[in-house]
């Protein structure tokens, strides 16, 4: 019951039975040509999914890196206030300037005279939080400056911890005070 079209092409007289073998023929080699270039197009379809997805991975570590970096930079910042918040000394409003180097400008800190034989001796150093400064025990500008060395402003003992005396320095047998004050 079942009549193709090419059937009833016939019975109707517009197609003889060879021209109906060469569209059956052509038909079926269209259909061959299409289900192997449908692999190579579904095997590149696959290929680019693929890359497109190991991009997208490397691109997502690669953001995933960066933000775990900000949040370590964050969380040294965090250490780093704490460090200063909690072990500042607080001299009061010192009626002593002493002044230091910061950015090759010449700044100040109103210290006490105990305080200031202190950073003299090495025993205090300055440090910066927030765009001012501050007076630590050497210690914790110690521990400053393993995580960030740009906020330790002044410390004697950094400055002078290196032998670097020169054996012909006329003045070598002159020890320079403490209190000199420039």
């Amino acid at each position: 019951m079942a009549n193709s079209l090419m059937d009833q092409l016939k019975k109707a007289g517009l197609v003889d039975k060879k021209k109906g073998q060469q569209a059956h023929k052509a038909k079926q080699k269209n259909d061959r040509m299409k289900r192997n270039s449908n692999i190579k197009g579904e095997d590149q379809i696959k290929k680019l999914t693929q890359e497109s997805l190991q991009q997208k991975k490397a691109h997502d570590r690669q953001l995933n890196s960066q933000r775990e970096q900000e949040a370590a930079d964050v969380a040294i910042t965090a250490q780093i206030k704490q460090l200063i918040e909690s072990h500042r000394i607080e001299g009061g409003a010192g009626d002593i300037a002493y002044n230091f180097t910061h950015n090759s400008t010449i700044k100040h800190i109103y210290v006490t005279a105990k305080m200031q034989k202190q950073l003299g001796a090495g025993r205090l150093a300055i440090v910066m939080l927030d765009e001012r400064y501050e007076v630590v025990p050497y210690p914790v500008a110690e521990k400053i400056a393993q995580r960030d060395e740009g906020r330790v402003i002044f410390s004697e003992l950094a400055e002078h911890t290196g032998d670097d005396i020169d054996e012909d320095d006329p003045y070598a047998e002159y020890q320079i005070p403490d209190d000199l004050m420039w």
